[in-house]
């Protein structure tokens, strides 16, 4: 249903992602030195010397449980979170980690970004037990035919970006979903309006890392202040890919019903 729209999306992000790389704009194009070339390809030469049969045998149990995962998730077999624990045990378990110590030094490169997670959504629930995004969202579907299914997507990307993009796409489907199962709406708009939110939060967003979870990760990673990437850093390398995807997928979404 959402191929229409992804795709010619997807196309443009590419070729923004190849003309950033050549021209070298928003600092993008950056190469590796060949002095920092030689120590990587010398220390990983080592590693392949000293690498056992046991060492390749974990990598091969470690891409079968990451391919396990993809089905999973792609086929919805179990809860999100039952899949990541399974990961956990599979993983853990294949490569003969069994304790307890080791498996929570594991955490702790994410422990800065689960406590962000948290004070987030503190906020969101605010938002939410507010109802912050009510009138937004009423005076979007007061609107008819084109205009309306733009400005889902429009309204739907802005949310994110001082939001969180599942939350604003959970309560935005929670508002339409009602209107088309009393009849107030047809199946046609509905599934407009969905594509608009899934489009919504997933292009638009990218305008702060607020709307991108992996955004977010990035910048509370140990990596981060090791190629001084900041909050206002990121926003402006984003900003190429946030124009030229929410302007292709804009013009898709405002001609969706024609």
């Amino acid at each position: 249903m959402v191929g229409p729209a992804t795709i010619p999306t997807l196309i443009a992000g590419i070729f923004t992602c190849f003309v950033l790389e050549k021209m070298g704009w928003f600092g993008y194009g950056a190469e590796l030195p060949a002095a920092v070339r030689k120590i990587l390809a010398d220390e990983n030469e080592k590693l392949k010397q000293k690498a056992t049969k046991g060492d390749t045998l974990v990598i091969y149990f470690q891409l079968a449980v990451a391919i396990l995962m993809v089905v999973a998730l792609s086929l919805h077999l179990a809860e999100i979170g039952l899949i990541g624990l399974a990961v956990i045990i599979l993983a853990s378990s294949l490569i003969g980690v069994t304790d307890e110590h080791s498996i929570g030094q594991s955490f702790t490169e994410g422990l800065p970004f689960a406590s962000l997670l948290v004070v987030f959504y503190v906020i969101v629930a605010m938002i939410n037990s507010q109802e912050m995004f009510t009138p937004v969202m009423n005076w979007v579907l007061a609107m008819e035919g084109s205009q309306q299914v733009f400005m889902v997507f429009l309204t739907n990307g802005f949310l994110s970006a001082i939001s969180d993009n599942v939350f604003v796409a959970t309560i935005y489907m929670n508002q339409i979903t009602p209107l088309m199962e009393q009849g107030l709406m047809s199946r046609e708009i509905f599934e407009a309006q969905s594509v608009a939110v899934v489009m919504g939060t997933g292009i638009p967003s990218m305008s702060t890392p607020n709307g991108q979870a992996a955004f977010l990760f990035l910048l509370m990673s140990s990596i981060a202040p090791r190629i001084r990437l900041g909050y206002g850093r990121m926003i402006y390398m984003a900003l190429p890919y946030f124009l030229v995807t929410t302007t292709v997928a804009g013009i898709i979404m405002y001609n969706w019903l024609d």
